[in-house]
């Protein structure tokens, strides 16, 4: 047998999760051939085979998580002819060989291979065995190993502790991993690394709100959450520090907007960017902020696709929420949350009328952005999306 290590996926990511099997033991794979999905904290990509040759062995069930240098698939001696570099995810890793055998070779109990079969803890099998004579859950064990792998002495503790401190039968207990394991620690990580200050502003944006519904008319593609992305990059021209990086001893201006889109996934909240979105006209805009969001949801993105972003925006108002105080994407200078679009009494060329009213939340980091440069750099997109016409104003 020749086994074939989970390798490290793209920016030092140390786990994965098998979603899917593509193989079966038995089958003969060609070189690049999807072996199975896996799930990272990042996104749902493809395993290619590294070697040309029949599958001897899986060592892993579909909702298992491996640890990075684990091996995934036995590959039978004979048939592992060739071997490639895999594109994108840098040399394929090998656990060296063994004599072949007749019979499949399998992990043996006392093997450290840590796996975990789908909602239950990081776990050696002999750790699971006793777990399960002991009694104990361990969904409900807080691993103390590497990684948060439970241990034997995790196991025993959590068997001598009184029934008082096991949560209700009816309460459901949901494993922190995953993109929503990724997204806590990278908030937990921003809200306590940049001091975040957050300006408000309340803006008639009627004019906007009739220009998306001419273009619609028209044929062309258009989006509030287009325009105020476009107000943005434009706004970003003139105060450049809301699209930096903190990055001591220096401080980043970015000379182009990787506009960084807050989707609401099945998997968690991801925020995927728009490369140079400042280069883009509003149609242009629209598309690629839909295809962005519909490749998020399908779990297509990739490590790549979520990494660069310079600045970003959340559309809060699609729920139905006003505003809030949106907490900064890591390395990101400012982040902009638009509400919701109301129909409410507002003051027009010297009355009062029923007008589209939106609130902007800013959120940006303090070291790099004093309040009077967020507060321009509100205002400037408040006053696009009051007037589009304005635009010519500030270009």
């Amino acid at each position: 047998m020749k086994d074939f290590a989970l390798p490290d996926l793209g920016e030092g990511l140390t786990e994965s999760e098998i979603v899917e099997w593509h193989v079966a033991v038995g089958d003969r794979v060609a070189l690049n051939q999807t072996l199975a999905d896996v799930e990272t904290a990042k996104a749902i990509v493809q395993l290619p085979s590294p070697f040309e040759g029949v599958i001897g062995a899986l060592y892993a069930e579909p909702g298992a998580t491996v640890r990075v240098g684990a091996p995934i698939v036995g590959f039978e001696s004979d048939a592992a002819e060739r071997n490639a570099v895999l594109v994108g995810y840098g040399p394929a890793v090998e656990t060296g060989d063994r004599p072949k055998r007749k019979a499949r070779s399998v992990p043996s109990l006392e093997q450290s291979v840590v796996v975990a079969p789908r909602g239950a803890a990081l776990s050696t099998p002999p750790v699971r065995k006793l777990a399960h004579d002991l009694g104990v859950d361990l969904e409900r064990v807080q691993g103390t190993g590497e990684g948060g792998t439970v241990t034997r002495e995790d196991v025993r503790a959590a068997a001598s502790r009184t029934p008082d401190a096991v949560p209700a039968a009816g309460d459901r207990r949901t494993p922190i991993k995953g993109v929503r394991k990724a997204t806590a620690a990278a908030m937990v990580a921003s809200a306590f690394t940049a001091p975040h200050v957050t300006e408000f502003l309340t803006v008639d944006v009627t004019r906007s709100s009739e220009l998306v519904a001419r273009l619609k008319a028209a044929g062309e593609r258009a989006s509030m959450l287009a325009v105020v992305a476009k107000a943005l990059c434009l706004a970003v021209a003139r105060n450049p520090s809301l699209n930096s990086r903190w990055d001591e001893p220096d401080i980043v201006e970015f000379a182009g907007v990787n506009l960084g889109i807050a989707v609401a996934t099945p998997r968690g909240l991801m925020v995927p960017n728009i490369r140079d979105a400042q280069a883009l006209a509003l149609g242009a805009l629209t598309e690629a902020i839909a295809d962005l969001a519909a490749t998020a949801r399908a779990g297509e993105l990739t490590p790549a696709a979520l990494s660069g972003g310079t600045i970003s925006i959340t559309n809060v108002g699609v729920f139905g929420i006003d505003a809030g105080t949106p907490i900064l994407n890591p390395g990101e200078a400012a982040i902009l949350a638009m509400g919701a679009v109301r129909r409410l009494p507002w003051e027009f060329e010297g009355g009062i009328a029923l007008r589209d009213v939106m609130t902007l939340s800013l959120s940006f980091d303090h070291r790099l952005v004093d309040g009077e440069q967020g507060a321009r750099f509100l205002t400037d997109i408040g006053r696009v999306l009051a007037d589009p016409a304005t635009v010519l104003a500030l270009v």
